[in-house]
């Protein structure tokens, strides 16, 4: 007598998702990461205590201020303080603190008007101190503007440039890499020739070569938007090669021979049976493809091509830092955009990684056969 096989209920594509996701605690940290820093970006004029390009001309290289609770006198404050430091020395901008003059944290403070997200005025600000007061919790740069305050706002433009990148060039390289694999013949030629002459230039070279078309006194908002379509230009024909061969393997599939039948339109055989067939490399690749887009940003910004000051981006953050004695003496200014871009690249990696384990088909998804 044999025993009875046990029934496993089949489970939806979002349970199995789930379920390899979970496998993974690094791809959930990564993405919880990013989620953080996306929200700090769309909320950056509010978190931000003062506006990217407001400048103290009496803290310039402002070292970084530390929250205290316990007040001079030893006794405990509920409400965190930061110390008022003087510029001491004016050669080496050494800084020396008060210990008696205590600025405290407040949270909804009044400040400079401001739009959230684009549309919404207010001046409430998540954090300050009292004026004529100073918070730097990150220090100041060589112009006595807030390093907190930058950061956030060049997170703006270096964590956007990325996924606006993204879906321009994902889309050309998914339509252009979709229409050589499924007509081939002349169609297939031109467009990979094309991208074989694209590829064989190195990207780095390409890149400045190309933002060298464009003025350099341009205004920031038109060099975004010129760094975008460079790297977007560069970036569809990795993927278009790939999609041809995915589409070079599903073209004579039941499913497409029978779109075919039903007399639908090659374009629309294309765009609902074929190319949705390879979201889920698609998916994959853009989080993964993400990085090199930012890093992308921050290089033309770095070598000063890219966003220009007053604009803040990670990439002319980084940009201040290049001297000895900022790396010695100041090392703030390189530490925090350099660990920004670091925890951000990373975490695009991670949840990439999470992602190809599962949304690989080869993954057994179900439970006991």
């Amino acid at each position: 007598m044999t025993d009875p096989v046990e029934v496993v209920a089949p489970q939806s594509p979002g349970v199995v998702f789930w379920t390899q996701m979970k496998k993974s605690p690094l791809a959930i940290a990564g993405g919880v990461l990013l989620g953080l820093f996306y929200l700090l970006a769309m909320l950056a004029p509010f978190v931000a205590p003062y506006p990217q390009e407001e400048m103290d001309r009496t803290k310039y290289f402002h070292p970084p201020q530390g929250l205290h609770w316990i007040r001079a006198d030893g006794s405990f404050s509920l409400r965190p303080y930061v110390r008022e430091e003087r510029l001491v020395d004016v050669g080496s901008f050494e800084y020396q603190e008060d210990p008696v003059r205590e600025l405290p944290l407040r949270f909804f403070v009044r400040g400079e008007p401001i739009y959230i997200l684009g549309v919404l005025p207010t001046s409430l600000h998540l954090y300050g101190v009292d004026p004529p007061g100073r918070v730097f919790l990150l220090g100041s740069d060589s112009f006595g503007r807030d390093v907190v305050s930058r950061l956030l706002y060049g997170s703006q433009i270096s964590l956007t440039v990325g996924v606006v990148g993204i879906i321009i060039s994902f889309t050309l390289g998914l339509l252009l890499g979709g229409i050589a694999g499924y007509f081939g013949g002349f169609a297939d030629t031109v467009i990979m020739r094309i991208t074989e002459l694209l590829l064989s230039v190195p990207s780095l070279y390409l890149i400045i070569a190309l933002r060298a078309v464009f003025p350099v006194d341009l205004p920031s908002r038109q060099i975004y938007l010129g760094i975008v379509a460079i790297l977007a230009f560069i970036g569809w024909a990795g993927l278009a090669r790939v999609i041809r061969g995915l589409v070079l393997s599903m073209r004579k599939s039941d499913f497409v021979t029978a779109a075919e039948a039903l007399g639908f339109s090659r374009l629309r055989v294309i765009a609902r049976h074929v190319l949705p067939n390879t979201m889920s490399y698609v998916i994959v690749a853009a989080t993964l493809s993400i990085p090199g887009y930012i890093l992308g940003e921050v290089v033309l910004s770095f070598l000063g091509v890219g966003v220009q000051e007053p604009s803040a981006s990670w990439g002319n953050m980084l940009n201040q830092a290049r001297s000895i004695r900022a790396l010695t003496t100041f090392p703030w200014l390189l530490l925090v955009p350099g660990t920004a871009i670091f925890l951000t690249v990373m975490a695009f990696n991670f949840l990439g990684d999470g992602l190809r384990d599962a949304l690989d088909p080869r993954r057994v998804s179900g439970g006991k056969a």
